[in-house]
């Protein structure tokens, strides 16, 4: 095993020893919620050891408090997305109602866009989702946005190649 894998195992251990429990109920506190607050912790610390290099922590609990952080924003969305996902199926006709392994593809596909639409920077998503959703023209979107037409043809182009990104990644 190399050095470094072994140094980040350890580190990992560590941190796993001392603060998991104490981790663990912060999220609880902050979820209401011991299931979810578990599976949060396990991810904060899958995290941690899928790092690729040793990480030199001063403080644990800052640290680990800020990945969970980010992992129960990204949990609320998720559940945000679910719960309007399931008030779009409950107003659907029986017949026209997806099949439960359909529902799973279309709420993990709404997820994926989420983060992808998430990971842009804002001006770049505006312009993306006035072309995709509101059907603008490139032309449009820069009069709309107050920048020139080469601007909103690079925040397309950033956009459309975040979404083949996403597409191969899957």
């Amino acid at each position: 095993m190399p050095v470094i894998k072994f140094v980040v195992q350890q580190q990992v251990h560590d941190l796993y020893s001392n603060h998991h429990s104490w981790l663990q109920r912060w999220l609880c506190r902050r979820l209401g919620n011991t299931f979810d607050a578990a599976d949060i912790a396990q991810d904060v610390f899958m995290r941690v050891l899928t790092r690729q290099q040793p990480v030199q922590i001063q403080e644990p609990r800052a640290y680990l408090s800020s990945i969970a952080r980010g992992l129960v924003v990204d949990h609320w969305r998720r559940r945000e997305l679910e719960q309007v996902w399931l008030e779009i199926l409950a107003s659907l006709p029986e017949p026209e109602t997806p099949s439960p392994e359909n529902r799973l593809i279309f709420l993990e596909a709404l997820i994926e866009i989420d983060r992808m639409l998430d990971s842009l920077r804002p001006p770049v998503r505006t312009a993306f989702l006035l072309a995709q959703l509101d059907g603008l023209t490139c032309p449009q979107i820069a009069q709309s946005l107050g920048v020139s037409l080469a601007t909103v043809e690079r925040y397309i182009a950033k956009a459309l190649r975040q979404c083949y990104r996403l597409q191969f990644e899957s």
